[in-house]
C-alpha cells in the first residue's frame, strides 16, 4: 500500500538518483550507494521512500535485497501528468 505521496518522494535530488540508477538496471543498496556522497543507512531510508510512494520494488536474493522501478507507479504519475497535455 502506498502512504508516500510519488510526487513528495521524487521532489529530493538523491531519489532522482536513486531512480536515475534503477532505470538503467536493477541495483543493490551497496551498488546504489557507491554513487552518492550519503551513508548506506540514509540510501535505505530514500529507497523506503520510494518503496512507500510505490515508485521501486524489492526482491529478496539469498541476503541480498534487489530494488527496481516499478513501472505500475510511474504509470499513476503519468496518466495523472498527461491530463495537462491535452
Amino acid at each position: 500500500m502506498s502512504n508516500t505521496d510519488p510526487f513528495t518522494a521524487i521532489a529530493d535530488p538523491n531519489r532522482r538518483h536513486l531512480l536515475e540508477e534503477l532505470r538503467r538496471a536493477p541495483k543493490t543498496v551497496n551498488d546504489l550507494a557507491r554513487g552518492l556522497p550519503i551513508s548506506r543507512p540514509a540510501v535505505s531510508q530514500h529507497l523506503k521512500a520510494l518503496l512507500d510512494s510505490n515508485l521501486v520494488t524489492v526482491t529478496t536474493k539469498g541476503t541480498q535485497r534487489i530494488y527496481a522501478v516499478n513501472i505500475p507507479g510511474f504509470n499513476k504519475l503519468n496518466l495523472w501528468i498527461d491530463q495537462f497535455w491535452s
